[in-house]
Formats: C-alpha cells, structure tokens, sequence
C-alpha cells in the first residue's frame, strides 16, 4: 500500500521493526535502514540496478533480513517543488514494488540529498573513488534521516 500522508504510513507500520530508505537513480539504488527504534539510519549498500525484478528480490533480501517494516522512497522533486519525469518513475517503481510486498510505501523529498552526502562525504576527506562508490546510500542514508526526524516530531 503507497500512502502519501505521513501520519497515516507511520500508523501502518510495525513497532520495533526497522525501516528501509531507498535513493533510486537510473543505475544505482542507495539503500539505508534504521534501527528498530526508529532514530538513526545507516547507509547499507548500493545496488547496480539490472532490470526490476532482480532488483525487487535484492531488495525483498535486505527487507527480510533487516525485518523492515515500511519503505520511504526518496521523491526527486524539482527546486519549485514540482515533479518532473524522475519523480514520475519513482511513483511507478512504488506502484510495482507494492505487488511484489505488501509493506506500506511512502515518499520522502529528496531535494538536495545527494548534495548533503557529497559534503559529509567530502568533509571526511574520502576520495573520490570510494565517494563514487557509496554516494547513493549515503544519500538514501539521508533522505531516511529526514524522515525519521520528521516522524519523531509528529510524535512529540
């Protein structure tokens, strides 16, 4: 099920399970997962993406290994706020992973991710070969972190 209210998804989620994020680029999805308590995301790996249902089953393995319970897809918007073609196929990437799990979907802004894990990335004097390497999850590390702050404040 793909719910765009917060509120709601965060009530169709299991308590004590993690929750994945996904950072999904043309090539590559950026995978992180929380705790169980919902406070910290951590960047967990990148996947070359190949066509959907091998990358649906890679991601149906972490989902089950890590006993997520919810996914948060980063939504590429524009700078205005408006959604171009990207964000178009991240909503139909969300429509098809939901027939392969019956975990709740929703969306996270994802405007300027990329850009924070980069500086993070850069401030750690990481080269450029390995910052190549896990941008993406770094970034999804990021969009989940937005997430998770936003929900505990729903909560407060």
């Amino acid at each position: 099920m793909i719910y765009e209210d917060l509120e709601v998804f965060v009530k169709n989620i299991q308590v004590n399970n993690a929750l994945i994020g996904l950072d999904l680029g043309t090539k590559t999805i950026g995978v992180a997962v929380s705790d169980k308590t919902l406070s910290v995301a951590t960047p967990i790996k990148t996947i070359k993406r190949k066509k959907f249902s091998l990358d649906a089953n890679c991601l149906l393995e972490i989902i089950t290994d890590k006993l997520c319970s919810g996914i948060i897809l980063g939504l590429p918007k524009n700078m205005d706020g408006t959604e171009g073609p990207r964000a178009q196929s991240t909503r139909a990437f969300a429509r098809n992973f939901s027939t392969k799990s019956n975990l709740p979907i929703t969306f996270w802004d994802e405007r300027l991710s990329t850009v924070a894990a980069e500086k993070a990335l850069l401030e750690a004097d990481t080269t450029r070969k390995r910052r190549a390497e896990v941008i993406d999850h770094v970034a999804a590390a990021y969009i989940l972190q937005g997430f998770l702050d936003r929900i505990k404040l729903l909560n407060n």
